[in-house]
């Protein structure tokens, strides 16, 4: 599936691409994963080229299965093209099925305050909810650590409201938050 998102601009933020990851994409994921705030609340370790690419090949590989649609989230340009990565964003499934999905996503340092993470949370949410009603999809999560109090943010600003606690389990040193979102 090779599907690219467009949100429109709005009176104060620019528009905005959610697109498949691209090889070119490494070194920017790089930047992102060696920001402490990134680095914080991810198990994923990122220093080197080799490690981006094998980030990137897994992205690459959800795509083809169907079971992870993760998308670089960039800046749209007027020319149609798209400019500087901001955010990652992403959609999995579990084992089960596909009535209830998780999403997830990081946003880079240099566009946080800008209200990238909601709006690009809302255009996947909108375009899951449509795009796979005929599977079932009835509910998406969103998992965060409980002291993370952005990702709290983002999800109460694009209707996810708070759920249930999880008790802390490794990799994840605390409990944590779980919104969900219903269609409809």
């Amino acid at each position: 599936m090779t599907m690219t998102l467009r949100v429109e601009a709005t009176a104060t933020s620019g528009g905005l691409v959610l697109r498949p990851w691209l090889a070119d994409d490494a070194e920017a994921v790089i930047e992102a994963y060696r920001d402490p705030e990134i680095a914080r609340w991810t198990t994923t370790a990122m220093e080197t080229p080799k490690d981006a690419l094998r980030w990137l090949e897994r992205q690459w590989e959800g795509r083809e299965t169907g079971k992870r649609l993760s998308f670089a989230v960039c800046e749209a340009q007027l020319d149609g093209r798209y400019g500087k990565l901001l955010c990652n964003i992403s959609l999995k499934w579990n084992e089960e099925g596909r009535e209830v999905g998780e999403v997830g996503y990081w946003t880079m340092a240099h566009a946080r305050g800008q209200g990238v993470a909601p709006r690009a949370l809302e255009a996947l949410s909108g375009w899951a909810f449509d795009a796979f009603a005929g599977d079932g999809l009835r509910r998406l999560e969103l998992l965060h650590q409980v002291d993370n109090l952005a990702s709290c943010r983002v999800a109460e600003k694009t209707g996810y409201r708070l759920d249930r606690i999880l008790p802390a389990h490794p990799p994840y040193p605390r409990d944590g938050h779980v919104h969900v979102r219903d269609a409809g």
